[in-house]
């Protein structure tokens, strides 16, 4: 009883930090602008304060997302007899408890190397406020041994990891033992043959069986940094640099932005601002041919480019949009492969989470990108407004007659939802404000609106917005984390340079080199996730668009289509089997539904490929 009450106390404890970082995360920035516009100043390290503040809400948002069991993960849904699927979850136990152990281990070395006890952010200790890393992934280990599939021994044999992990990281411990555990030093370097040899004969198997993994559910954020770690630790580097990586980018520049944005496009979702948006574009354009089909490709539109994850949009309007277009008269088959294909089609326009991730990540101007990304964007939508309409034409589908007081009633109950995109983007582009700012003024502005306007969400269901956000905040960030370090390892290792030398040899064609780009990224976006993928991807394709001369924003573009498409191949493609889920069809029953609309896609997505003006012409416009 008492254990239980802990683990509650605990539960709140962590909801309650959460809310207070992401509160404090957007309070910051929003000063800064207000102390610059009207008593031209700044406040003294807030940005420090605010990338610090990153960090912590990264490491919570772990823990909370492990507590739920809701990390990211790539699962083929593999059909396994139910003794031999209880023994795979159970190695995934053990993996995730190992690997999130000797994660821990690494940081806590880092920790204690990197910083002085004396030096401090403000009033607080860089160390204290650093500890988060290792806590939150001590945490995050326990909570992969607590749910370990069985009973008691189901949990014992997860608990085993712990061991495994210390092992794993005996080099690290070995860092830390004299500044800790002084007496154990002699012993802890007695052990350190055993640790070089796993290193140097076992990296290989447990990558493989990381692998392995990744098919059949381990966490991604455990799959890429412990391939990450196994390679360190085979060429016996400082297994601290995944550790110093991940620190790195959780507080670097445009980073806040992610978690800003994406809690914004959750207090939409969670609302009902997509009923007063499907309004709004209903009446404003069902009286056009296929009138329905454009509201719902501008609805999806709308609230991926907030939320920037294609599944909260499936899942937030998906439902509606499907009763709206059958009652329409649209069929069924049409319906689900349009809302599944259109899931993700706001990913190129801005405030969009994937562009800015790919802008830190390629050191390309976010603002560019975003620039670039419009024309791309606006293609792609419109090649799904044309079918919409084609098909909508072809089997008669009926028209509803323009009520302009339907329409002036609706953009009455939508205005303030239609002020924020316009607030956002003329504060980024206009210099008002940073794209960090951007993002903090869009969480105060939606809350203002949902909370005190429209009264959609009560103040006191707030955390429970910001907990049904935390997979998509915690478990992007813990992946962008680790799989730094492994794009570390790549750089390091001079993989892109080697890949560089292969095809400067072999392919003499830039159009041949996009072909090939565009295959190899089809195949990329099949099976990994469009987050991790830019971050383990992207530092190799950067030396190959240079060695052909391909812009960097144009290369931008190319990647972000490709991995849009790949949320729609089979077999992993993450919208169809949301779709499968908010629509009640088998996977294969999807596959037939979306495919003209995969090829119409593809068709678009090769057009922005071979025809760089596209992504490029508005930047020579607008600078």
């Amino acid at each position: 009883m008492i254990w239980q009450h802990l683990r509650s106390a605990a539960r709140s404890l962590e909801s309650l930090l959460a809310f207070f970082t992401i509160f404090l995360l957007a309070l910051f920035p929003l000063m800064e602008v207000i102390a610059r516009k009207f008593f031209h100043t700044g406040i003294r390290n807030s940005t420090e304060y605010t990338h610090h503040l990153v960090l912590v809400l990264a490491f919570i948002g772990a823990a909370i997302t492990s507590r739920e069991n809701r990390h990211l993960s790539l699962s083929l849904n593999l059909k396994f007899k139910s003794g031999l699927l209880s023994r795979l979850r159970l190695l995934n136990a053990v993996l995730g408890t190992s690997f999130a152990t000797a994660f821990a281990w690494c940081s806590m070395s880092f920790l204690l190397n990197a910083f002085d006890p004396g030096e401090k952010l403000w009033l607080v200790p860089m160390r204290w406020i650093v500890m988060v890393m290792p806590a939150g992934y001590a945490v995050v280990a326990y909570r992969f041994a607590r749910l370990a599939p069985g009973k008691a021994w189901g949990k014992v044999i997860a608990s085993t990891g712990f061991i495994i992990g210390s092992l794993l990281a005996w080099g690290a411990i070995a860092n830390i033992a004299p500044l800790v555990f002084p007496a154990a030093e002699t012993f802890i370097n007695g052990l350190m043959p055993a640790y070089d040899w796993i290193g140097a004969h076992l990296s290989t198997p447990i990558i493989v069986l990381l692998l392995f993994g990744a098919l059949t559910g381990v966490p991604i954020f455990i799959v890429l940094g412990g391939v990450a770690y196994m390679l360190f630790a085979h060429t016996a580097q400082p297994l601290e640099v995944i550790a110093n990586e991940a620190y790195s980018l959780l507080t670097s520049h445009s980073l806040p932005a992610i978690p800003l944005f994406t809690f914004t496009g959750f207090l939409l979702s969670e609302s009902r601002a997509g009923e007063r948006i499907v309004r709004l574009f209903k009446a404003i354009f069902s009286w056009f041919p296929g009138g329905l089909s454009i509201m719902a490709i501008l609805v999806c539109t709308f609230f991926t480019t907030f939320t920037g994850a294609s599944g909260v949009t499936i899942l937030a309007v998906g439902g509606l949009l499907s009763y709206v277009l059958i009652k329409g008269q649209y069929s069924k088959p049409f319906s689900t492969g349009l809302l599944t294909a259109v899931g993700s089609i706001g990913l190129l326009f801005p405030p969009s989470l994937p562009v800015i991730i790919y802008g830190v990540t390629a050191q390309v101007s976010i603002k560019d990108m975003f620039i670039g990304g419009i024309a791309p964007g606006v293609i792609l939508v419109l090649a799904m407004v044309l079918f919409g309409v084609l098909t909508a034409k072809r089997n008669k589908v009926p028209r509803e007659r323009f009520a302009v007081k339907e329409a002036a009633a609706a953009i009455k109950n939508s205005f303030w939802e239609i002020l924020l995109p316009v607030i956002i983007v003329g504060g980024f582009f206009g210099g008002i404000t940073t794209l960090v700012e951007s993002a903090a003024v869009a969480v105060i502005y939606a809350l203002i609106v949902e909370v005190f306007i429209h009264r959609d969400i009560k103040f006191r269901e707030l955390s429970n917005v910001l907990l049904k956000c935390m997979p998509i905040i915690g478990g992007v960030l813990a992946i962008l984390a680790l799989a730094k370090g492994l794009s570390y390892y790549i750089v390091d290792a001079e993989i892109p340079m080697q890949l560089t030398a292969w095809v400067q040899s072999a392919i003499h064609s830039r159009y041949l080199f996009l072909l090939l780009l565009n295959i190899a990224l089809l195949i990329t976006g099949c099976f990994m996730d469009i987050f991790s993928a830019i971050m383990v991807v992207v530092p190799l394709i950067i030396p190959l668009g240079d060695l052909f001369g391909i812009h960097p924003v144009h290369l931008g573009i190319i990647f972000l289509a490709n991995m849009e498409l790949g949320y729609l191949t089979p077999p992993v493609g993450l919208n169809l089997y949301l779709a499968s889920y908010t629509f009640n069809e088998p996977i294969g029953k999807i596959y037939k539904d979306v495919f003209p609309f995969l090829i119409i896609q593809l068709i678009a997505v090769l057009l922005i490929t071979y025809v760089p003006l596209i992504s490029i012409g508005l930047l020579g416009l607008v600078k």
